[in-house]
């Protein structure tokens, strides 16, 4: 999903800085899958070069193309909010 995804699902659309803030704080504590999140150009926004590798390395993990710009394939690999219904996401 893109960061602007989530903001809109959390009931702030323009909130997507926000999200930003959230992953990057709480991930590791909450174990929250920061790195399936991505702008919403589908790309791997991330500056530092070290969490840049790692997010394109776990989504490489679980089979998602990632070019070596970091760009990904948004209509075939974005995930949507009927995915998910059971969790109304």
């Amino acid at each position: 999903m893109t960061y602007g995804q989530i903001a809109a699902l959390a009931g702030s659309p323009r909130a997507a800085r926000q999200v930003v803030r959230i992953l990057h704080a709480m991930s590791k504590k909450h174990r929250l899958p920061w790195h399936r999140v991505i702008n919403s150009q589908g790309m791997v926004s991330i500056k530092d070069e070290e969490s840049h590798f790692l997010q394109v390395m776990y989504l490489r993990d679980e089979g998602v193309e990632v070019d070596d710009q970091g760009r990904i394939d948004l209509e075939r690999f974005q995930s949507r909010s009927t995915d998910h219904p059971e969790k109304n996401i």
